[in-house]
């Protein structure tokens, strides 16, 4: 829609703000609800490395909360219930 209007640096920007979060301009299939989305991915790799989430949050510059969240999504997708078991899972 941006791109549409003539406001092309703002489509960029509104293009890679959505790849950044891990979404993408198409649907998801069944399949795909058990893949980790990139901002999931990166979140957890830094929860394995030991961060924690104000730690995780303030280099990501979001909330503790949004990271919480995002973990919590990272959990159930790989069936785990702890940061231990990331590094297993991670592999």
């Amino acid at each position: 829609m941006l791109a549409g209007m003539g406001m092309s640096a703002f489509a960029e920007r509104a293009r890679r703000e959505l790849w950044a979060t891990g979404e993408a301009a198409g649907k998801r299939t069944a399949e795909s609800h058990k893949e980790l989305t990139a901002q999931e991915l990166h979140i957890a790799r830094l929860a394995r490395e030991g961060l924690t989430n104000p730690q995780i949050g303030t280099r990501l510059c979001i909330s503790a909360r949004t990271v919480e969240y995002h973990l919590s999504k990272v959990f159930a997708k790989l069936g785990i219930v702890s940061r231990r078991q990331l590094d297993s899972v991670l592999s």
